[in-house]
C-alpha cells in the first residue's frame, strides 16, 4: 500500500506519517518498505486510467509498504486508529497461533489413528496389493527358471 493510502487509513496527514517512519527508519527494511521510483510512479497512474491523486505533493514519491511494512507502521503511528489496528493484528496472531495449535494437535490424533489401524489392516492392504498385481506378479513367476527335481 502506499503512504497516502495508509494515512488515510490511519486518519493522520501523510507527512506525519512519514516522519514517524523517518524517526524509526530501522524499523523498515527493504523488505517491509520501499520508495516508487519516477517511473514506477507515473507508469502506475497511466497503467490505472486515472490522474495524480490531489493528497499527493508531486515533489515527492511515495513509499509502498508491503505486509509487515503496514503491521511495522501500525506500532510507530500514535493515533487512535493505529493503536485499533495495532491490537487487531495482535488478536489475529493469536488466533493464527490458536488455529495452529488445534491444527497441531488434530494432526497427531489423525496419525495415531492411521498408526492404530494401519497395523489391524495389513492383511488387507496386502491382499488388495496383490489383487492389483495379480497379473504382473503372475507373469514374472512363468518367466523364471524353475530349480528342484524334474519329474521323469
Amino acid at each position: 500500500m502506499l503512504d497516502f493510502d495508509l494515512a488515510e487509513l490511519y486518519e493522520i496527514e501523510t507527512k506525519m506519517l512519514n516522519r514517524a517512519v523517518k524517526r524509526n527508519i530501522r524499523r523498515f527494511p527493504p523488505d517491509f518498505m520501499f520508495q516508487l521510483t519516477k517511473i514506477e510512479w507515473e507508469s502506475m497512474w497511466f497503467q490505472i486510467g486515472t490522474t495524480y491523486p490531489a493528497q499527493r505533493p508531486k515533489t515527492y514519491l511515495p513509499y509502498a509498504f508491503t505486509e509487515p511494512g503496514v503491521a511495522q507502521l501500525s506500532t510507530v503511528l500514535h493515533s487512535d486508529k493505529a493503536i485499533d489496528v495495532n491490537i487487531s493484528i495482535i488478536r489475529a496472531f493469536v488466533l493464527m497461533r490458536r488455529y495452529a495449535l488445534s491444527h497441531k494437535d488434530l494432526t497427531a490424533k489423525l496419525i495415531e489413528l492411521e498408526n492404530k489401524y494401519d497395523t489391524q489392516f495389513k492383511d488387507v492392504y496386502e491382499a488388495l496389493d496383490y489383487l492389483l498385481n495379480k497379473d504382473k506378479v503372475q507373469i514374472q513367476q512363468a518367466k523364471r527358471k524353475k530349480i528342484g527335481y524334474k519329474k521323469a
